[in-house]
This record gives C-alpha cells, sequence and structure tokens, in this order.
C-alpha cells in the first residue's frame, strides 16, 4: 500500500478523491475475499467492505489534497482504514480478531513509519511494547471485557499514535474506552426495551480502530508536519 511514486503536496482535491476512493473500492473487495478464505475470518456480504473502505479511502484523500494529512503520513492512514475494516468486520460479527490480519500488521505500520523517519520508528516501537502491555493487564484483569486479540492489535495502533505524538495513545486508550462504554449503553437499553437479556460484552476492537484513526488524524494535523 506504500505509493511508488513521490506523493504531491497539494493534488486536486476531485482527482485524488475519485482515484483513492476508487482504489479503496477494490481494497475492499479484497479484504471481503480474505476474510471469506481465513480459517478464523468471516464471510461479510458485498458491497459492504467496499463502501466503508471506499469511504475511508475518500476521506483519507481529502485530508491529504487539502494538506491536513502530510503525504508521509497518507499510507499509514490508509493501513489503518482498510485493516480498521477487515479486522473490525471480523470482531463484530464473530467476537474475534484473527491472529492472520493483526499480528502482521505491527511489522507492516513500522514499514509504513520509515519514510516518516528514524525517530517515528524508534517512537512506533517504544509505543508498540508500552500498548501492548497496558492491554495485557487490561486483560488479565478483565478477560472479558478485552481479548487477547485486542491486546495483539494494540501493538500496531500504539505504534502509529506514539510516532505520531507521545501522549497519542493514552487519549486514543480513553476515546475507545468511552465508545465501547456508550455502545454498550445503548445495548443494554435497546435490550431492556425489547425485554431481551443484557447482551454479552461488546467487541472493542472496533473502537479501538475508530479511536486511533480520530485521534492520529487529529494529532498529525494540528502538528502539521510528521511527528510531534
Amino acid at each position: 500500500m506504500t505509493p511508488t511514486v513521490p506523493l504531491p503536496a497539494h493534488p486536486p482535491v476531485l482527482a485524488a478523491v475519485l482515484t483513492l476512493g476508487a482504489a479503496g473500492v477494490l481494497a475492499g473487495a479484497a479484504a471481503r475475499v480474505l476474510l471469506a478464505r481465513l480459517r478464523r475470518g468471516a464471510r461479510i456480504r458485498a458491497p459492504l467492505c467496499e463502501l466503508v473502505t471506499g469511504a475511508g479511502w475518500a476521506a483519507c484523500a481529502v485530508g491529504w489534497a487539502s494538506g491536513v494529512v502530510p503525504p508521509d503520513w497518507l499510507p499509514v492512514l490508509l493501513f489503518l482504514c482498510w485493516l480498521g475494516v477487515a479486522a473490525g468486520a471480523v470482531d463484530l460479527t464473530r467476537r474475534l480478531l484473527p491472529d492472520a490480519l493483526v499480528l502482521p500488521a505491527f511489522p507492516l505500520v513500522l514499514l509504513l513509519l520509515v519514510p516518516i523517519g528514524a525517530d517515528a520508528v524508534l517512537r512506533g516501537l517504544v509505543g508498540a511494547l508500552l500498548a501492548a502491555g497496558v492491554h495485557a493487564v487490561w486483560h488479565l484483569g478483565a478477560p472479558r471485557a478485552l481479548g487477547a486479540g485486542d491486546v495483539k492489535l494494540a501493538a500496531p495502533l500504539g505504534a502509529v499514535l506514539a510516532a505520531a505524538a507521545w501522549p497519542a495513545p493514552a487519549l486514543a486508550a480513553g476515546l475507545a474506552a468511552l465508545l465501547t462504554g456508550g455502545a454498550a449503553i445503548v445495548a443494554v437499553v435497546l435490550a431492556r426495551a425489547r425485554g431481551r437479556p443484557r447482551p454479552a460484552a461488546l467487541a472493542h476492537g472496533p473502537s479501538m480502530l475508530a479511536a486511533t484513526v480520530t485521534v492520529l488524524v487529529a494529532t498529525i494535523a494540528a502538528a502539521g508536519t510528521g511527528p510531534g
């Protein structure tokens, strides 16, 4: 997913949206096919992966073309959008995060951080260790609330967040907890209104991924360039 040619600083917005949006649709289709073939994957109805990934990549294109997203960070965001759709779809449908998705994500994000600089890679390594460690403690204390897959997912997400700014991993973790907590409250209210049993613990992976993208975009936009 890393571009093979230098990226212009400010490409035409419409051209960028159409190009990356179309590429996102193809990437979403590839994700759907991959998920269907994974041993611990899921069968996702078309064209959900295509539409969500295409929309995410188009949004990244707007940020890049408008100068909000620095060119070096664009491949990172594109990959996070793709991972968010693929991993989030499995977590929502099967309540698990396949190792085939989350384990390769860590070395890949480190590779994508290389163009940003050696300091970003070093921050990423430290951030990954800290994020995985904190989530591992959380998992040991409340395994029903946070699964082992969430601990593995914390490594690549912590890497990109720490590469942007040191406070970013903590901010994203807090936002993810709020998102999952809010979703749990809504689920309980709906269940009571319908006279159904209280729902089981919700998947936390989608909240982690959504919070990571949100905090990362806000951080790099505020910094203007590279790590802060």
